[in-house]
């Protein structure tokens, strides 16, 4: 089972304008993450559009990733969306053949209805029967359809199984992310926080890295903060400020606003979007200005990097 740390980007989906995949600026988009600061990549998952795509899309996807990767870091994947649990177990075993690292179970598809415990163990173990032993789990609190977080009965359950490698805790509560720590800590499972206002609070808690959207942004800052942050304590805590402000602006229209941001780089060409069809810039008064001030405040903070090193 490989270790699942660090900084863990949760990857766009390009389209086209026509609205399919765009393959060639999903190879750009790749590479850009592992040439800043990646430590693994989270292929398909909310922030991918992932309620928006097939399930041959979400194989796809994953797929093409993986063989982008070539293995120089670990990939993981979720895209199970149905309520039916034969539908999920159809999903997550296309999902499994994909040569990811882990494959994610996402907390409120193992308790659709939100009806609690028994019923997330239930289905969780008609899921593990079910897939193959070989494959590392995940766990994913995705906010959508709803935040389903997990007990610490249910976590300490889920680690003492010893298939799962990971959880992306959403929970953005630095007390939780500490409790979550301590109850993983003899098992394979790594505690990774999402939540930018708690990022270097929750590192310095004993969380394993960060997988916030803004890993769309600055996936090397938050690289350094992880890897580098006791070589200057003070520093670290401004960079962490300026990561948690610049996050603020994911309420502008994310997913979108982050696809802007990489038109502007170069990285792909369409800003289509399937989870919204609204032209951001204009109905966000302010976020061009305010994609502009992120870059050029993260090029300050890369600037001030190279000369602590």
């Amino acid at each position: 089972m490989k270790s699942i740390d660090g900084v863990l980007p949760v990857m766009l989906t390009p389209f086209t304008e026509s609205n399919s995949v765009d393959y060639a600026g999903l190879e750009k988009l790749t590479n850009w993450y592992i040439d800043n600061g990646a430590d693994a990549l989270f292929a398909v998952c909310q922030s991918s559009e992932m309620l928006f795509l097939s399930m041959e899309e979400r194989v796809a996807i994953t797929e093409f990733v993986v063989k982008q990767v070539e293995g120089r870091v670990p990939v993981i994947s979720s895209g199970h969306i149905s309520d039916d649990m034969d539908e999920q177990i159809k999903e997550l075993t296309a999902m499994a053949s994909t040569g990811i690292d882990a494959l994610v179970l996402v907390t409120n598809r193992l308790d659709p209805q939100n009806k609690g415990s028994e019923t997330f163990i239930n289905n969780l173990n008609t899921l593990l029967d079910a897939l193959p032993e070989d494959v590392p789990l995940g766990l994913y609190e995705c906010p959508v359809p709803y935040r389903r977080l997990l007990t610490d009965e249910e976590l300490a359950y889920c680690a003492n199984t010893g298939r799962f490698s990971v959880l992306k805790d959403v929970s953005c509560d630095l007390e939780v992310v500490t409790r979550r720590v301590e109850i993983v800590k003899d098992t394979p499972m790594a505690i990774i926080n999402a939540n930018a206002a708690i990022a270097y609070d929750a590192i310095k808690a004993g969380s394993k890295g960060f997988s916030g959207v803004f890993t769309n942004f600055h996936p090397d800052l938050y690289n350094w903060l992880y890897h580098h942050a006791d070589k200057d304590r003070d520093y670290s805590e401004q960079l962490a400020s300026f990561l948690s402000l610049s996050a603020v602006s994911e309420g502008l229209g994310y997913p979108k606003n982050a696809k802007v941001f990489h038109q502007k780089l170069g990285t792909f060409d369409s800003t289509h979007c399937r989870v919204t069809s609204d032209d951001v810039l204009e109905k966000f008064w302010g976020l061009g200005v305010i994609l502009d001030q992120i870059a050029t405040t993260g090029q300050y903070h890369r600037d001030m990097i190279k000369k602590i090193a």
